[in-house]
């Protein structure tokens, strides 16, 4: 079965074992999860959760309804990588003395649009921001000129392509419902 890298996005709550009960999901079918990042949205006290997983079709529709099924979960929507603009962000820890003595260190930060943020004596820390692939490149490319100490990298942080958030829409829908219920409670004791 073909498997294709999805990326699901999670609007929730923010409520403390809600993490725990959505890597679940994934746990009891078996899926590694790739990337997990969970962050502030732009809604206050809702929380995105962006979750990264190489899967088939059939299997993420059902991860993805398990998870919207849980109490604290607004909406989850899965996207595949054209609907979604998408990035990740590195760091390299390399040393200083191959930096300055090798000048195809340079050459090679310099080509993947990556910044030197720190230097001293010992190490420099480059920073990539962008696509998964180019920072797996230039991780390649600076290992192999033998001047890595450490390498971190963030999980996928992702934004729909499409014009609309749709946890804004279900927010603007759930308020215009709950008014309506209220004044007709207020219309009911009135009479």
């Amino acid at each position: 079965m073909d498997k294709t890298l999805y990326t699901i996005i999670v609007h929730s709550e923010n409520f403390a074992g809600l993490l725990n009960q959505v890597t679940a999901v994934f746990t009891r079918r078996q899926i590694n999860i790739e990337s997990l990042n969970v962050s502030a949205s732009s809604i206050k006290g809702v929380h995105k959760y962006t979750i990264t997983a190489w899967t088939d079709k059939d299997t993420i529709e059902k991860v993805t309804k398990q998870i919207t099924k849980k109490i604290d979960v607004l909406q989850a929507h899965y996207f595949t990588d054209d609907e979604i603009y998408q990035h990740e962000i590195a760091l390299y820890k390399i040393t200083t003395p191959i930096l300055e003595e090798k000048p195809e260190v340079s050459k090679v930060i310099r080509k993947y649009n990556a910044r030197i943020v720190e230097v001293n004596a010992v190490f420099a820390i480059v920073e990539k921001n962008g696509m998964g692939e180019e920072i797996t490149n230039l991780y390649d490319e600076l290992r192999a000129l033998d001047c890595v100490l450490q390498f971190v990298r963030s999980g996928r942080v992702a934004i729909t392509t499409s014009c609309f958030e749709r946890v804004n829409e279900y927010l603007a829908d759930r308020e215009t419902k709950y008014r309506l219920k209220k004044e007709k409670e207020q219309n009911y004791e009135g009479e």
